[in-house]
């Protein structure tokens, strides 16, 4: 699915000038503490979060992941808006929960980016 069709299903504002149609995405994660994101979240996936700090975008560089979707209703600080658009990172805002996000992208397909391994007996 592509970042723009994903736009849609959580009815998310976008601040953006890169093609979002052009940006695949096939999985997500979902989290608020970095540390997590950096440890568990695959390299090209989707990251939502609360957060609205300008760490989300350096994990975001870091991990090499397309976009950032800011969810509750949260609005991002300008620094971090800046910097996400200086590296080409697409942010989108929604009103919906993490959770409500996470069923939606869910239900449409998208995969999630971190499948725990089970633990060694």
């Amino acid at each position: 699915m592509n970042l723009k069709e994903l736009a849609g299903i959580i009815d998310a504002e976008v601040i953006s000038d890169v093609d979002l149609s052009e940006i695949d995405v096939p999985n997500a994660y979902a989290c608020d503490l970095m540390s997590d994101v950096l440890a568990f979240c695959s390299p090209g996936s989707l990251l939502l979060t609360g957060l609205t700090n300008i760490q989300i975008v350096r994990t975001a560089q870091m991990l090499d992941l397309p976009a950032v979707v800011f969810v509750r209703g949260k609005i991002p600080l300008e620094e971090t808006v800046s910097l996400a658009k200086e590296n080409g990172i697409p942010v989108l805002l929604t009103k919906y929960s993490l959770y409500e996000v996470c069923g939606k992208l869910y239900a449409a397909g998208v995969k999630p980016s971190y499948v725990p391994q089970p633990r060694e007996a």
